[in-house]
């Protein structure tokens, strides 16, 4: 069912989606073709704000806290895999890989890659009080506007 704090949770997981998408491009190396990259991240942040975080809040503060901070958890999980997986797929198509496990082997191998570079202190920063925030932001909204 939709609600309010549903609705700022997913666009608060969204805008820090693009935020830290900013952040994170000049820590991969230059010649990175980023493609849709924001777009892909804002997607992800709306959706885990609205099924991830926006389902948990309405149960007080420190549930609005953790739910933040679950939601984020999960946009950087599945960005770090669909941006894994996307990877892999551009190299299959270059016949980099000769079977089906060795691709899926490559998905890990590159998500580990990418999660090296999100260890940046500015980065985990933003992410984890981001997060925060909108959990927090969210639960409040969940109590004046339901």
């Amino acid at each position: 069912m939709p609600t309010s704090a549903k609705m700022v949770a997913a666009i608060g997981l969204g805008a820090l989606g693009w935020i830290a998408s900013e952040v994170f491009r000049p820590l991969m190396p230059p010649d990175t073709n980023f493609g849709i990259f924001n777009e892909v991240n804002v997607v992800l942040g709306l959706l885990c704000g609205w099924f991830v975080a926006g389902t948990r809040l309405g149960r007080g503060y420190a549930e609005g806290f953790s739910a933040g901070l679950t939601g984020g958890g999960a946009m950087v999980f599945w960005a770090l895999f669909l941006q894994s997986f996307n990877e892999m797929l551009r190299r299959a198509l270059d016949n980099r890989y000769d079977g089906v496990v060795e691709g899926l082997t490559a998905v890990v191998e590159l998500g580990v890659e990418y999660g090296t570079y999100m260890l940046n202190g500015p980065l985990i920063g933003l992410l984890l009080a981001g997060s925060v925030i909108v959990g927090v932001v969210g639960e409040w909204v969940s109590h004046r506007w339901s």
